[in-house]
């Protein structure tokens, strides 16, 4: 019985589908690695990867929670915990409240700066089921949530927020959750529309792949002008590369607009993010040594 219970509370943080934890873990690991110029500390690396976790899982809880009525009637999701009544609305609500509780006592070893932008991640991820009910957009809502890592990251790093880049990187990221979680809502449309939620699938209509495409490319010259910014090399601009390769894979796999494979390129951003982040990584080890080693000759 212990174990079952433990088992759907697992299922209700999507413990199982952990696609949503890298979604939202690599612009924060981009920001960390461009506010540092290089490998962040492995402390605040470790706060923000389990920050991460945590507010990942209370979104999950809080979603559910606000979807239990509409969860049911929907294909993918009839048989979550909450629609399923497995795990109860009142549950669900202690164990959001936890998680925060357990994600603030992690961000308490941040320093004032970081810790005060770290209220807002809460309310963002509270409030954005409830985005879906009153906009055609709420896609952007969750880019708001998912990019507020990247000024906390800043400030973590260097105390202070640099809002030319780190505003820069936060825009590129709306950009591309915008896009992959159209392909998620692609794959939802037809549920969305029987239920009444609105979602950019919706809104974007046959128009939807165009939209998708010149949100990831706006997204990708951000990225690559942040890179000037930071004074990034080539490396870093192949990680870009790669993902324009992985972004136009999407496009191939949702050529149809079939369920399935819309929901295929939305996990194939997962390849899209780890790429950017590879180049950024290889890019400032490759130009660290370069430095390391220009300084050891002219010893």
């Amino acid at each position: 019985m212990i174990s079952r219970r433990l088992r759907d509370y697992a299922l209700l943080l999507r413990l199982d589908k952990p696609i949503g934890i890298w979604l939202l873990l690599w612009p924060t690991l981009w920001a960390l690695w461009f506010a540092s110029r290089g490998t962040p500390p492995p402390d605040l690396l470790a706060v923000f990867v389990l920050g991460t976790i945590l507010m990942r899982s209370a979104g999950c809880v809080i979603n559910d929670y606000a979807d239990r009525n509409f969860d049911p009637h929907v294909e993918r999701t009839k048989n979550r915990p909450i629609a399923a009544g497995r795990v109860s609305p009142r549950e669900a609500l202690v164990l959001f409240a936890l998680l925060c509780l357990l994600a603030l006592l992690v961000a308490l070893r941040l320093d004032a700066a970081a810790l005060w932008l770290s209220l807002p991640a809460v309310l963002l991820a509270a409030s954005y089921p409830l985005a879906k009910r009153f906009h055609s957009l709420p896609q952007a809502h969750l880019g708001i949530a998912f990019s507020w890592g990247i000024p906390m990251a800043y400030a973590a790093v260097r105390g202070s927020v640099p809002w030319l880049e780190a505003g820069q990187l936060m825009a590129a990221n709306l950009c591309w959750v915008i896009a992959y979680d159209t392909w998620y809502a692609m794959s939802d449309r037809e549920d969305d529309l029987k239920v009444g939620v609105k979602s950019s699938a919706i809104l974007f209509g046959r128009y939807d792949r165009l939209i998708i495409g010149l949100l990831q490319a706006l997204a990708l010259a951000l990225l690559w002008s942040i890179g000037r910014l930071a004074a990034r090399g080539p490396v870093y601009d192949l990680g870009l590369a790669a993902a324009a390769g992985f972004a136009l894979y999407q496009q191939y796999l949702g050529r149809k607009r079939e369920r399935g494979a819309c929901f295929a390129a939305f996990l194939n951003n997962n390849g899209f993010g780890a790429a950017i982040l590879i180049g950024l990584v290889c890019d400032c080890l490759l130009w660290s040594g370069h430095a390391a080693a220009a300084g050891a000759a002219a010893g």
